[in-house]
C-alpha cells in the first residue's frame, strides 16, 4: 500500500483527498515541484526544494515547514513507500477558501509512485510549435491547461510535444526545456520567459564538453536552421528532437553532440544523488 502526505498526515494513498473549497479546485491555484529517487535516493534534492521555495514565494504561498522539516517528511514518506525509483511531487495549495477566491492556509500534498529506468533514448521525440507565453513562468505552478486542451491539435501534427515560442522567440515545452546546436556547434538554451529546469541548470554547468553552452534567446530561423535540438527535464533528463513541424532536424537521428552531452549529464546525476 502506497502513502500521501496532506499536511503532515501520512494517508493511504486511495484514500487522499482534498476539500473542494480548495483553490487548487476552485481556480487551479497551487505549485508544485517534482524529483527522482533512484536506488531510494534522491536526485538533485537541494535543487528542487530551492525551486519549490522560490515558486512558493512568488506565488504569495506560505509553507509551514522549515527545509529540515520537509526533508523529514519526504524520508519518512520514502520509508513507508521503499519504492528505490521512484517520482515524488509536492504541492502546494492556495488553501480551502470560503469565498472561492482569496488565498488562505495553503495545503501541502506529497505523493509517490514507482518509475521505470529507461536507457538512454536515440530515437527522439517530434515536436509541433504553437505561439503561446506561459504565465507565471518563473514559478512552476500547475497551471497546464493550454498543453492539454492542444493535445487534439498535438496528434493532428504527428508530434510527441508541443514547443511554445512568442513574438518569435522560441520559449520550452510544456513540461521540458529546449535547447539547439547550431551550425558552430554551440548549445543554447532560450534565457528569458522559462522555466528554469533542474536538469537545464545542469547542463548549462556541465564542464569540460568542448562546446559552448549558454543561455541565449533562441528565434524560430535559429531553430530552423541548427544542428541537433534536444530537451531536458526531470524524467527524460536528455531527448533528441529529431523531427519539428515535419521538419528534420539534422538527419532526423540523435545528434553526436546531444548523445555526448547525455552521457556527462548521466555521470553529474550519479555524483547529485542522496540527501
Amino acid at each position: 500500500m502506497l502513502y500521501t502526505v496532506i499536511n503532515d498526515q501520512f494517508i493511504p494513498a486511495h484514500e487522499a483527498q482534498l476539500h473542494v473549497s480548495d483553490l487548487a479546485v476552485n481556480r487551479g491555484y497551487a505549485i508544485f515541484d517534482f524529483f527522482k529517487t533512484q536506488n531510494g535516493k534522491p536526485v538533485f534534492i537541494e535543487d528542487h526544494l530551492d525551486r519549490f521555495y522560490q515558486s512558493a514565494r512568488f506565488m504569495h504561498l506560505d509553507i509551514n515547514h522549515t527545509r529540515d522539516e520537509l526533508k523529514a517528511l519526504l524520508r519518512e514518506l520514502m520509508d513507508k513507500n521503499n519504492l528505490p525509483y521512484s517520482g515524488i511531487r509536492i504541492t502546494l495549495t492556495g488553501g480551502y477558501a470560503d469565498d472561492g477566491y482569496t488565498l488562505a492556509k495553503s495545503n501541502m500534498i506529497i505523493t509517490q509512485q514507482a518509475i521505470k529506468v529507461k536507457p538512454l533514448n536515440i530515437e527522439g521525440i517530434k515536436l509541433a510549435t504553437y505561439s503561446h507565453q506561459r504565465q507565471f513562468a518563473q514559478a512552476k505552478t500547475i497551471d497546464y491547461q493550454m498543453a492539454i486542451w492542444l493535445q487534439p491539435y498535438m496528434r493532428e501534427q504527428g508530434a510527441d510535444d508541443l514547443l511554445y515560442h512568442h513574438n518569435n522567440i522560441v520559449r520550452e515545452c510544456p513540461r521540458a526545456n529546449f535547447f539547439i546546436v547550431t551550425q558552430n556547434n554551440e548549445i543554447l538554451t532560450t534565457a528569458t520567459d522559462v522555466l528554469k529546469g533542474i536538469i537545464r541548470k545542469q547542463v548549462l554547468s556541465l564542464a569540460n564538453t568542448g562546446f559552448t553552452i549558454k543561455e541565449q534567446d533562441i528565434s524560430l530561423d535559429d531553430v530552423l536552421n541548427c544542428k541537433e535540438a534536444f530537451i531536458t527535464s526531470t524524467t527524460k533528463n536528455i531527448l533528441s528532437v529529431t523531427q519539428i513541424n515535419g521538419r528534420l532536424i539534422g538527419n532526423g537521428n540523435a545528434g553526436k553532440i546531444t548523445t555526448a552531452l547525455s552521457k556527462q549529464l548521466a555521470v553529474v546525476i550519479a555524483h547529485n544523488t542522496g540527501w
